[in-house]
């Protein structure tokens, strides 16, 4: 079951894959703003998977983040998340990741609850 509250928290180590150099973000060597935000996603989809009914799943639908300090690559990042909001279908979360120095990046990321066979088929259908 749902609930207000329910948190989720996910660890990485920055490597070489994740910096903006790398993802195509930037020239530099730290870690990317996709990356983060691909992290947070994650952090906050299987911080509910397990209260969603058999055959559902979440889709990220809008994320409102600032991505404020830099990483370099051999630093841990965590990223914790807290369901906020519950409007139907419509998950908020409140979205924050930390490298050891504090906070690099924060905000709000929104996921809707889709049954993934209807989801998959809509998308099917879009291909030529």
């Amino acid at each position: 079951m749902l609930e207000i509250g329910m948190t989720g928290k996910q660890t990485l180590m920055v490597s070489q894959e994740f910096t903006a150099q790398a993802m195509g973000s930037g020239e530099l060597p730290v870690f990317a703003t996709p990356a983060m935000i691909a992290l947070m996603e994650k952090t906050a989809w299987t911080s509910v998977a397990g209260a969603l009914d058999e055959g559902q799943g979440t889709v990220g639908t809008l994320m409102n983040v600032k991505h404020m300090a830099a990483t370099p690559i051999g630093c841990e990042v965590t990223c914790e998340t807290t369901l906020i909001e519950i409007d139907r279908r419509r998950l908020v979360f409140e979205v924050r990741c930390k490298d050891s120095a504090g906070v690099i990046g924060e905000g709000t990321h929104e996921r809707f609850i889709v049954d993934n066979e209807r989801f998959l088929e809509n998308a099917r259908r879009k291909h030529v």
